[in-house]
């Protein structure tokens, strides 16, 4: 399988799975009363983007060697994530109605034991991220083709182990990584900059020896044009900070940190379902 290529219906094809994936992780959440659907939806844009425009993957082959690797660091985001490995094919969609259930696939966290396409089981924060440096260092020494993408929260970027593999990436120069931060400003319970100030976050990568491009997190064309650019002659890893909504697409979801980990009720579902359309 080659990798996806842009075509002027990219972003059509983009937005309407995006609006699928809120969709049925909205009805997940609600069903299970279980989930964190504020970074689900804050993150959605960016993982149908990767899915659906920029990854070379095959979902009939997990373990394709050639594959690009996408590493999920914000572990607890499983509704943005199950429902994207979902729409690409690599478990039947009905899976889903099993989310968090006993001895569901499905887990809270994702597991690499349980589903195809989950590259490593992430959930304690900080962890993610790390990984997928040793995952792109493999491929440079290796020489191998394949791409690295890991997506953290803003909140993670809090944990120090971030900043060893941001020190170690911009050292070894690994030009096939590509760091995603979901900028919501929005943690549990609270702010970032409020809880333990990031900013100036694309200086400070910079500093570790970083290109960083700083983009609208829910514009497609953004979305494609700089996750999607080839590495070419790239001699640095790629930081792109994605400025989100927590919560996007769903009013009154939208900048609110109880929407974190809130779960809807019956009044709530049905509004959301009615902007989800």
């Amino acid at each position: 399988m080659t990798r996806a290529l842009k075509t002027d219906n990219s972003q059509t094809l983009i937005r309407d799975k995006a609006l699928w994936m809120r969709q049925h992780a909205m009805r997940m959440v609600y069903d299970k009363q279980l989930g964190h659907l504020g970074g689900d939806f804050s993150a959605i844009d960016v993982l149908a983007t990767l899915y659906f425009g920029v990854l070379r993957y095959d979902p009939a082959r997990p373990e394709w060697t050639e594959r690009d690797r996408f590493v999920m660091s914000k572990g607890h985001a499983t509704g943005a994530l199950y429902t994207a490995l979902a729409a690409a094919g690599y478990f039947p969609q009905d899976w889903l109605d099993t989310y968090m259930q006993h001895h569901s696939m499905l887990n809270g966290h994702p597991n690499r034991q349980y589903l195809p396409g989950v590259e490593t089981n992430t959930g304690p924060l900080g962890h993610g991220f790390p990984v997928a440096l040793g995952i792109a260092i493999s491929g440079q020494i290796a020489g191998a083709d394949y791409r690295t993408y890991v997506l953290t929260g803003d909140g993670e970027q809090q944990e120090g182990s971030n900043w060893e593999a941001a020190m170690t990436a911009g050292s070894r120069k690994v030009r096939n990584l590509t760091l995603i931060i979901d900028r919501n400003r929005l943690q549990q319970g609270a702010r970032t900059e409020d809880t333990n100030g990031l900013d100036p976050l694309d200086d400070k990568y910079r500093a570790f020896g970083w290109h960083v491009v700083e983009i609208d997190g829910h514009e497609y064309g953004q979305l494609l044009d700089t996750l999607g650019a080839p590495v070419g002659d790239r001699q640095k890893p790629l930081c792109v900070i994605a400025n989100t909504v927590k919560g996007k697409g769903v009013s009154f979801m939208e900048d609110q940190a109880k929407w974190h980990h809130g779960v809807p009720n019956a009044e709530q579902f049905a509004q959301a379902m009615k902007e989800l359309v």
